[in-house]
C-alpha cells in the first residue's frame, strides 16, 4: 500500500487494540485475515477466537497460553515463560504495519526454528521505499524486549502516526432514558429535596421500590444480570441532604471532577477526557422519608467503564455517608 493509506489502517487498527485492552481483552491472533472492512472502508477487527480476558492473568500478572499464528506472534509469546497480553499484542500490529508498508511478511522462514530464532532476534530489514520515520516506529514496535517495546500512548504521540490521525468517536447505542448533562440543571423538582420547603412525599410504594434498588454500595449494582456495566447506580443514606451533597463534592474533586450544583443535584465532569470524551456524571437526592435519602448516580456522558471505575473510586470515600441494613452489618462483619 501507499504509506499513507497504510498508515490509516495501521491508526485504526491502534484504536481498536487499545479500546479492546481498554475492556481487559487481548486479542492474541492479530494478522491481516483477521482484518475487515465496512462499506465505509473503515477498519474492523473479527475472530476473538484466541482472545484472553484479564481474569485469566494469572498471580504473576502474565498470560501463559501459548497461541496465535507463528508469522506475527512475539518472541514472548514463544519463550513459554509468560507474557503481558498487551505487550504481545502490539507486536502483532507491528507485524501487520510491516506487511502493510513492504508487502511481504518481516518473519518467514519453512524451518519453524529457524522462524522463531529470527523472531526472538528481531531479525528484519525493510525495503528501501519504506520512509525512515516509518522504520523507526516499526523498529520500536518490534523490540523483542517486552519491558522496552514501544507502548499504545508512546505510538499516539509518534510523528509519522499522527500524521492524518483522527480519533475515534464513539456512539452511546444503549436504548437507556438518561437525562442529558445539561438536563442536572433543569427545573423539574418532582419527588425532590428542597432547600427551603416541604414537599410531598413519594408514595409507600415508590419508597420502598427505592429502597430496593439499592444495597448499600454493592459494586454490584453496576452490572445486569450479564455482568454488562450500567450506567447508573443507587445508594440510600440517613445523612442531611446537604451533608451528602457537601461528601460527593469532597470525594469528587480530588478525582479531577469540576462540580456545580444547584439545589440538591449535581453534574460532575471530568477535567482530564477519556476514550469518549470527558466523563460527565449526575447525581440527585431524592426524600423517601423524612429521615431517609436515596443518592441516584449515573453516567451522563462518557465511557460506561470508566464511569464504574469513578464510582468504585468515589465509593470508597461514601462509606461514613451509606446507610446499611441489619443484614448487610451483619454480612460484613462475618466476611
Amino acid at each position: 500500500m501507499r504509506e499513507d493509506e497504510a498508515r490509516r489502517y495501521f491508526q485504526q487498527l491502534i484504536n481498536v487494540v487499545d479500546y479492546c485492552h481498554s475492556r481487559g481483552v487481548y486479542h492474541r491472533d492479530l494478522k491481516p485475515e483477521n482484518l475487515l472492512l465496512d462499506a465505509c472502508g473503515n477498519l474492523k477487527v473479527s475472530d476473538f477466537g484466541l482472545s484472553a480476558l484479564s481474569q485469566q492473568v494469572r498471580d504473576d500478572g502474565l498470560l501463559h497460553t501459548t497461541c496465535g499464528t507463528p508469522n506475527y506472534v512475539a518472541p514472548e509469546v514463544l519463550n513459554d515463560r509468560g507474557y503481558d497480553g498487551a505487550t504481545a499484542d502490539l507486536w502483532s500490529c507491528g507485524v501487520i504495519l510491516f506487511v502493510l508498508l513492504a508487502g511481504y511478511l518481516p518473519f518467514d522462514e519453512s524451518n519453524l526454528m529457524t522462524l522463531y530464532k529470527k523472531i526472538s532476534l528481531a531479525e528484519f530489514s525493510c525495503p528501501p521505499w519504506v520512509s525512515f520515520e516509518a522504520r523507526k516506529l516499526l523498529n520500536r514496535i518490534l523490540d523483542p524486549n517486552p519491558m522496552t517495546r514501544i507502548t499504545i500512548p508512546q505510538i499516539l504521540e509518534d510523528e509519522w502516526f499522527k500524521k492524518g490521525y483522527k480519533p475515534p468517536v464513539f456512539e452511546e447505542k444503549e436504548n437507556a432514558n438518561l437525562d442529558d448533562v445539561e438536563a442536572v440543571f433543569k427545573d423539574s423538582e418532582e419527588h425532590h429535596v428542597t432547600e427551603n420547603r416541604e414537599e410531598e412525599q413519594p408514595a409507600p410504594m415508590n419508597a420502598f421500590e427505592l429502597i430496593s434498588m439499592s444495597k448499600g454500595l454493592n459494586l454490584d449494582n453496576l452490572f445486569d444480570s450479564e455482568q454488562e456495566f450500567k450506567r447508573e447506580t443507587r445508594f440510600t443514606s440517613t445523612c442531611p441532604a446537604d451533608e451528602i451533597i457537601s461528601k460527593i463534592e469532597e470525594a469528587a474533586k480530588p478525582l479531577g471532577f469540576d462540580v456545580h450544583k444547584k439545589n440538591y443535584k449535581m453534574r460532575l465532569q471530568n477535567l482530564k477526557a477519556g476514550r469518549k470524551g470527558n466523563l460527565n456524571v449526575a447525581t440527585e437526592v431524592f426524600q423517601v422519608a423524612p429521615s431517609l435519602h436515596m443518592v441516584e448516580v449515573r453516567k451522563a456522558k462518557g465511557d460506561t467503564l470508566e464511569f464504574h471505575k469513578f464510582y468504585k473510586k468515589l465509593s470508597t470515600s461514601l462509606k461514613d455517608v451509606v446507610w446499611k441494613s441489619a443484614d448487610d452489618t451483619q454480612h460484613a462483619t462475618s466476611q
